[in-house]
């Protein structure tokens, strides 16, 4: 995801698109996701502990609220947004 975010990011550069750059943002995002899930991951296979999907899923909480508070406002990100200057 890491990768494929980076590659996104330089198409939307090279190209000046505020939707690729955009979209690039959004697969940042979901390798922050996707770390925080493989992170518990082995976790649960090891120990089986019954508090560690709460903790991945707070852990989560503030990402997830950041971006939702910024959409709902119709905030652009200011990566996304270079492409229009």
């Amino acid at each position: 995801m890491a990768l494929l975010s980076s590659a996104k990011r330089r198409v939307g550069a090279h190209l000046k698109s505020a939707a690729m750059n955009a979209d690039a943002k959004q697969t940042e995002f979901c390798t922050y996701l996707s770390a925080i899930l493989l992170g518990g991951l082995p976790l649960n296979v090891v120990s089986d502990p019954w508090w560690a999907d709460p903790v991945a899923a707070l852990v989560m909480v503030p990402i997830i609220a950041k971006e939702g508070i910024e959409g709902l406002q119709g905030r652009g990100c200011d990566d996304c947004l270079a492409g229009d200057r």
